[in-house]
């Protein structure tokens, strides 16, 4: 098979002045048809998910890579663009990082999203890239430190090889999508990236790995004092949260509770680099009254976990059982991830608490009021209508 390893016009100089990217953005507002967008971070190294390199490729405007550290403000290439269609791939990765300089679709369509919608085996770029084309694409440079200044060539023909062949595989998925009859389900997902947000987490220190190990409230306190301070030293050094100090060592901290520098625990250069700022988030942690320290299980929202249900609700327990038995042949029949016909969470809220009427429209209300797309509610609809039936 085929490596696919240059660039049919070479690799292009990277955009870094504000001249160049007026001339970006005329030669773009040239081009013909959708444009293919991709974006690279430094995940791992920098703090956030800011963009350091975007790349772009339209018909008659070629391939444009563009520093948005060098020119932050990208507003002339999104003029450039103005309604014409995106084409990203896993476009939930990149669209926060490039609304922050400025580029915001109208309308887009995901190649990754329309590969999992097809039912392919694996749906990353150069699987997907194999799949139809018939050429294979390296992957060795995605997880590179993208901050890293000048970019090494070869990075570059890296880059600019993810965005060549985007409208290629645009136009063979859409073919694929129309035959298959899934481009209406395509469209309301694509639709739906276009308000797209990255969901804000409440108390985003829970995530902190292995923090059940500790056992007080008021370990939680201590770890939710440290989890602030480290993000705080990553931010201020523009470092990845995970190079200052691990989970691991957070807890360790929190289960010695230190007062005094010499009382830490040793076993990671950064607790020592950063003593001071850690037992100061341990001192102010053991400072709190009772009444502010935080609870070590948040009050569930939403129905209860579904392996409860057999005990605390057995009709519903078999509806939901019926419903996902049905789901599942739907999607098994249709060559579709279960899971994108309708994730787990919206199914239980519908069947824990039903709407008043057990009909199709009723349900397809009542789904589409927690955010299922019409396309999925008009599938599960009948399926509940029937599990409601067969479990009165």
């Amino acid at each position: 098979m085929t490596e696919l390893l240059h660039p049919v016009d070479g690799i292009p100089e990277v955009v870094a002045s504000e001249r160049e990217l007026t001339t970006a953005a005329t030669a773009i507002a040239a081009g013909q048809g959708p444009i293919g967008i991709d974006a690279e971070r430094a995940s791992g190294f920098r703090y956030g998910q800011r963009a350091y390199l975007v790349q772009l490729r339209r018909e008659g405007a070629g391939t444009w890579l563009i520093d948005p550290i060098a020119c932050p403000d990208l507003t002339p290439i999104a003029e450039a663009i103005g309604g014409a269609e995106w084409i990203l791939h896993a476009a939930t990765q990149d669209l926060p990082c490039l609304a922050e300089v400025g580029l915001r679709p109208r309308q887009l369509f995901d190649t990754e999203l329309a590969a999992r919608l097809l039912g392919l085996p694996r749906v990353g770029l150069a699987a997907v890239v194999e799949h139809y084309l018939g050429v294979t694409m390296a992957k060795e440079h995605s997880a590179a430190d993208w901050s890293t200044r000048p970019l090494p060539e070869p990075w570059l023909r890296y880059a600019a090889l993810d965005v060549e062949v985007l409208d290629e595989l645009r136009n063979l998925m859409g073919v694929d999508l129309a035959k298959s009859g899934k481009a209406q389900w395509a469209r309301e997902e694509f639709d739906a990236l276009l308000s797209w947000s990255p969901t804000i987490r409440v108390d985003p220190w829970r995530r902190t790995s292995g923090l059940t190990t500790l056992k007080t409230r008021r370990g939680y306190a201590i770890v939710r004092e440290l989890w602030h301070a480290r993000d705080e030293i990553a931010q201020d050094r523009d470092i990845s949260v995970s190079r200052i100090l691990p989970d691991r060592a957070l807890i360790d901290i929190a289960l010695a509770a230190p007062r005094r520098v010499d009382e830490l625990p040793s076993g990671h250069g950064a607790i020592r680099r950063f003593a001071r700022q850690w037992v100061a988030a341990v001192v102010a942690a053991l400072n709190l009254p009772e009444d502010d320290l935080p609870l070590r299980q948040l009050p569930a929202e939403g129905p209860p976990p579904a392996r409860t249900w057999a005990e605390k609700n057995p009709v519903a327990a078999a509806r939901l059982s019926a419903t996902r038995a049905e789901l599942a042949a739907f999607a098994e029949e249709h060559s579709v991830p279960i899971e994108n016909v309708c994730s787990p969470e919206p199914l239980r809220r519908v069947v824990w608490s039903p709407p008043a009427t057990w009909d199709e429209a009723s349900f397809v209300d009542a789904l589409g009021e927690i955010g299922v797309r019409s396309w999925q509610a008009e599938i599960v609809a009948p399926l509940l209508v029937a599990a409601f039936a067969a479990h009165p």
